[in-house]
């Protein structure tokens, strides 16, 4: 079948084609204009936000959801897929195949004759294969460890890597110590009035709290985005109730606002 005749196919095992059938037609001329002016720099945001969507969908369980959120993840795949080639670097099937080698290449516990069977001697195979691909044995150790991560999730793993080697407490008590440590300093430094320092101690505070819930395999990005829905769920609940009672958030005051947010606890 040629693209056009790719549009409207119905058999399930030809759905990839056909997405990609319909990213080149909306990419060629006479198609849509606003595909057409992307670039691997604009589409960042999307890629961004469809990951994000992903993730909040798994989180809360909507797994019929989820199948509409992978195919807006699979759609970004594919969009920079299009535009690789475009460029004459690589196309989707060079995409497919480098992941697929990676795959079998990484698993020789599976694919080859690792005697390998459970999962700690997996990751560190893992890691043992992927340095050796990358040549960089001779690199720092945490040379590029996360890189491109949100700040929170490149700490983790950053201090996860760091542990392999041995570099960890030993155990939650040096942590929480740690913790307090940090911020004690914080508070020195709101006296002290030194923006720039204080910036610097937070930092410190929150590496020591995210090294906590490494430490008994928390993501901490999860952790935190369920305190904001927390957070938004029981300030929503006391802005109902302020309303209730013909007032609104602007004219309440602090002591209103605690009373309810107690309430909604």
């Amino acid at each position: 079948m040629n693209d056009e005749q790719m549009i409207d196919c119905p058999e399930d095992s030809q759905q990839l084609t056909r997405l990609r059938a319909i990213m080149h037609r909306l990419r060629a001329p006479g198609g849509c204009p606003w595909d057409a002016e992307q670039t691997h720099e604009s589409l960042l945001p999307n890629l961004i936000e469809e990951a994000y969507e992903t993730v909040d969908t798994i989180r809360r369980g909507d797994w019929e959801h989820l199948k509409e959120e992978l195919g807006d993840l699979l759609l970004q795949v594919v969009f920079h897929s299009e535009l690789a080639e475009e460029a004459g670097r690589y196309n989707f099937d060079d995409v497919a195949r480098i992941v697929s080698d990676k795959l079998v290449r990484r698993h020789p516990h599976v694919y080859g004759d690792s005697a390998v069977t459970d999962t700690d001697g997996v990751l560190s195979q893992w890691d043992a294969i992927k340095r050796q691909e990358k040549g960089d044995e001779e690199e720092p150790y945490l040379h590029n460890t996360g890189k491109g991560l949100p700040a929170m999730l490149r700490a983790s793993k950053l201090q996860k890597k760091a542990a392999k080697v041995g570099f960890d407490w030993p155990d939650d008590a040096g942590v929480i110590d740690k913790i307090r440590e940090e911020l004690s300093e914080v508070e020195e430094e709101l006296e002290s009035g030194d923006r720039e320092r204080l910036g610097s101690e937070i930092g410190d505070l929150l590496f020591s709290v995210v090294n906590l819930a490494r430490r008994h395999k928390l993501d901490p990005e999860i952790l935190l985005e369920s305190t904001n829905v927390k957070f938004e769920t029981r300030f929503h609940a006391v802005d109902q109730s302020l309303q209730a009672e013909g007032k609104d958030l602007s004219s309440a005051t602090l002591d209103e606002m605690e009373q309810r947010w107690q309430q909604a606890k």
